[in-house]
């Protein structure tokens, strides 16, 4: 299910006439003398593509609880919102791709797998779940046998900074608006957040190999850099509560990984997706689940 040529023989550097052992025909002193030229395209890419989850969630930080949830009250206020919020990731993805030019490649593009991707990323998206469970259990399970926390002040401290749902999206209209349910399961779950975040990611990735082929170019250092990106994009989330960074960062390490194994973000795109559709179907049945968790401080 994996993408060929073999992953050795693939260059992403910034300039392909220096890696080692790379044989391009007709490169000449011209290439190199384009090459730190590049190499600031590249960092342009970067700095834009790393700084995006950051400003993001530096901006979710500061928006008010009065404000309701992120996704609005309605349809019309959804689709507003998810147009808002691609049209800028569209702006800031588009200026990196034009001071780097990265390829279909690089950026992990191209469809691998097949059919069998599609119920592959539903294993995925139970599996994440579950290793994210199991870790936050894990976590839990160390901090009391350890003695660093007693239970009472664990689930105080759970309690006072869980992830607030409501802020999100509305729960009631979840459940009694049909075109408001659909869209957030399908537009939201697959595009603006599916698609928009592993495409950032593959953003990220792209970036790092270019600029550091000795580092990052194998699969060990890419799963390197994949989780550099995940810590970057669970900070991004830190508007949501200081709990909400550890998962996020953990199911973006998990993405990454997806995609790196596969060379595609498909699978990782259609995994996230189910991920959070899964999950907003569950707030729709189970709506006791939202009003549980208490407001953002």
């Amino acid at each position: 299910m994996r993408i060929e040529p073999p992953f050795e023989s693939t260059c992403f550097c910034a300039s392909p006439t220096l890696c080692k052992g790379v044989n391009v025909p007709g490169a000449g002193d011209q290439e190199l003398q384009e090459a730190p030229r590049k190499r600031l395209r590249w960092w342009f890419h970067l700095l834009v593509i790393g700084a995006y989850p950051l400003v993001v969630g530096a901006l979710g930080w500061q928006r008010s609880r009065f404000r309701g949830p992120a996704l609005r009250h309605e349809a019309s206020g959804l689709l507003a919102v998810c147009g808002f919020e691609l049209l800028v990731f569209g702006v800031v993805f588009g200026l990196a791709w034009l001071a780097s030019r990265a390829s279909r490649q690089s950026l992990l593009l191209p469809w691998a797998g097949g059919f069998w991707v599609i119920p592959l990323s539903l294993g995925y998206s139970v599996g994440l779940r579950l290793v994210v469970a199991l870790a936050a259990a894990m976590v839990a399970m160390v901090l009391l046998v350890t003695h660093l926390v007693s239970m009472p002040a664990l689930e105080r401290f759970v309690m006072a900074n869980r992830p607030d749902v409501q802020a999100l999206v509305d729960v009631s209209a979840l459940r009694k608006d049909p075109l408001y349910f659909w869209l957030t399961v399908t537009l939201v779950s697959f595009v603006v957040a599916g698609f928009r975040e592993e495409l950032w990611r593959s953003g990220l990735l792209a970036g790092m190999r270019a600029l550091w082929p000795g580092r990052f170019g194998s699969r060990q250092g890419q799963l390197a850099a994949v989780a550099l990106g995940a810590v970057i994009f669970g900070l991004g989330h830190l508007a949501q509560g200081p709990i909400a960074v550890f998962p996020t960062a953990l199911l973006g390490l998990g993405l990454g990984a997806i995609m790196v194994w596969h060379r595609s973000i498909w699978p990782a795109v259609l995994a996230h997706g189910l991920f959070d559709a899964t999950t907003f179907v569950v707030l729709a049945l189970l709506p006791g689940l939202a009003s549980q968790m208490p407001q953002l401080r």
